[in-house]
């Protein structure tokens, strides 16, 4: 919880950053560029580090604690007015924070198994995103707070306040020292193993991916782009295009967050059940290129395009990362999820600074351009899957069967 509720602290704090810290867009979607940098990376190796170096118990701390630490050295570059500081300790954090979410999810792996387990990744999701949402509607004003506190806005403030939003990183490492003890206990007492990732990583195995888990990969990459630096620049384009105020602006920031927090174990329930996963991400894709035409080119109701997005949003990770399972072998799978976050924060960072320099050259008001650009992603992603759907057709593949079609495909396995 702490590490999402930070994550998106910049996007929250947008105006206030800018202003204090007498920053340009460029320069403040660093901010997102640093956190996912080191995740190009660590991505891969994650899962290796809590499997054969510290173990699932002082690998969920030690990620805590460098998560809580970036946290502090982003405020600090705040309070002293030192915005190199603040990028810093977003690497930091960005170092921590992935990883950390590996971490969780061995164990989750590790204490609930089967059909529970949909269920359980479909919480974590809400989790999640409940702690994104309290973040981009408290953020601005706790500031507002402080500054009344302290008799005036500035560094001080922007810093004392992201300080004040580190203590659920704080929470977090309590919980992770609570879940180390718990998962000791629990092993001493029923003889359980300890959790490992189960991941094998071999770059090698890169050479034998299929072309639908590179068209997997593509539509992965293509989507995210379109949402998180949307999300990291939503405000101010709220306040600027449809004259929204401040805190009317976060929150509708916020839907995205707001309506996948309950709905992705819904959909999750939903995918389960249903099956066929090509058709569910083609819903999800459409949805979201017709969220961005309608925010770009149209003066309706905003509230109509973020609710739309957030639905969609929800679906597609239900349907499109399980997808990965059912075109790699098991030995294969660590390289194939490594290999996938670690092309998505290369395109989230590289996205969030292109995003910021056509800001900075066309101005707020121009933001649309930036809005084509992500229409034209979304249009790359709505082909990959359309061309992911003949391929897995054309193959006779797996890929949209039919929950009772799997079913009946792992019983055929089994005799």
């Amino acid at each position: 919880l702490g590490s999402y509720f930070c994550y998106d602290n910049p996007a929250a704090l947008q105006t206030q950053i800018q202003r204090d810290m007498q920053v340009n867009t460029t320069k403040f979607m660093l901010l997102y560029a640093w956190y996912s940098w080191p995740n190009v990376v660590l991505c891969f190796f994650g899962g290796f580090l809590i499997d054969r170096v510290f173990g699932i118990r002082w690998g969920t701390i030690i990620f805590s604690c460098f998560v809580c630490i970036g946290q502090v050295v982003f405020a600090l570059g705040g309070i002293f007015n030192a915005f190199w500081l603040m990028e810093f300790g977003r690497f930091i954090f960005g170092t921590g924070g992935e990883s950390l979410a590996v971490a969780q999810n061995t164990y989750a792996v590790s204490w609930f198994k089967g059909k529970e387990l949909n269920l359980v990744f479909g919480l974590q999701l809400s989790m999640a995103r409940i702690g994104s949402t309290v973040n981009m509607n408290l953020m601005g004003w706790l500031y507002s707070k402080v500054e009344a506190s302290l008799g005036s806005a500035g560094h001080t403030t922007l810093g004392v306040t992201l300080m004040i939003g580190g203590v659920t990183c704080i929470l977090s490492l309590i919980c992770a020292l609570a879940l180390a003890y718990l998962d000791q206990r629990a092993e001493r007492i029923l003889h359980k193993e300890q959790g490992k990732t189960g991941e094998v990583i071999k770059l090698t195995d890169v050479k034998d991916f299929s072309l639908p888990l590179w068209l997997i990969f593509i539509i992965c990459v293509s989507y995210y782009v379109v949402v998180f630096p949307f999300i990291g620049l939503g405000k101010v384009f709220f306040m600027e295009k449809f004259k929204f105020s401040s805190q009317a602006a976060s929150a509708i920031n916020s839907v995205v967050y707001v309506i996948s927090a309950p709905l992705s174990p819904v959909f999750g329930l939903l995918v389960d059940k249903t099956g066929k996963n090509i058709i569910w991400v083609l819903c999800a894709v459409a949805t979201t290129f017709v969220s961005h035409v309608m925010l770009a080119f149209t003066l309706w109701n905003p509230w109509i395009a973020m609710c739309l997005m957030g639905v969609s949003y929800s679906l597609l990770a239900c349907a499109l990362w399980p997808m990965v399972a059912y075109v790699v072998p098991e030995h294969q799978l660590g390289t194939a999820y490594g290999f996938m976050q670690s092309i998505q924060n290369l395109g989230l960072a590289i996205v969030s600074i292109i995003a910021g320099v056509i800001l900075d050259t066309r101005g707020y008001l121009f933001l649309e351009v930036f809005f084509i650009a992500c229409v034209s992603a979304s249009l790359v992603s709505l082909l990959s899957v359309v061309l992911l759907y003949l391929v897995n057709r054309a193959r006779g593949g797996n890929l949209n069967y039919s929950a009772k079609q799997r079913e009946e495909m792992k019983l055929s396995h089994t005799e």
